[in-house]
């Protein structure tokens, strides 16, 4: 489903932003663990390929998971704050400074793993991160 579902990510990128205001398009990344059970990151499918095509840059090594999240689908919102709560890191400051990020995820529920993300990011000294999901639940 990535390919049909990339399609979808990609309208919406280029309804809300211009590319030429997005320095770096960021996935939210999966535990080494999950990712090795998973066989992929869904976060990193919805971009890979029309980003490199559209002349964006994508890095879906820059931020990592540094420890193991459990899965949030059965946790209310305060749980899933405090369950990613110190759960993400950037790799190379460097590549963010002063970058404007949007931030991918399959899915927004309460934001708190966008929020993390968001927050570690700027820290390394991020302009601007947005986020682009692909799904909203309710």
């Amino acid at each position: 489903m990535a390919r049909p579902l990339a399609v979808a990510v990609r309208k919406t990128f280029f309804e809300y932003w211009s590319p030429e205001k997005v320095d770096l398009l960021v996935p939210v990344p999966l535990h080494i663990k999950r990712l090795r059970e998973r066989g992929f990151n869904q976060a990193y499918l919805l971009v890979m390929r029309w980003a490199k095509r559209d002349g964006l840059r994508c890095d879906g090594r820059l931020l990592r998971r540094v420890r193991w999240t459990e899965p949030q689908t059965t946790m209310n919102r305060k749980d899933r704050r405090k369950n990613v709560k110190g759960a993400f890191a950037v790799n190379r400051p460097e590549a963010v400074r002063g970058k404007r990020i949007v931030l991918v995820d399959d899915v927004y529920t309460t934001g708190s793993t966008v929020n993390e993300c968001a927050k570690v990011l700027k820290r390394a000294g991020a302009e601007e991160v947005n986020v682009l999901t692909l799904a909203r639940a309710v």
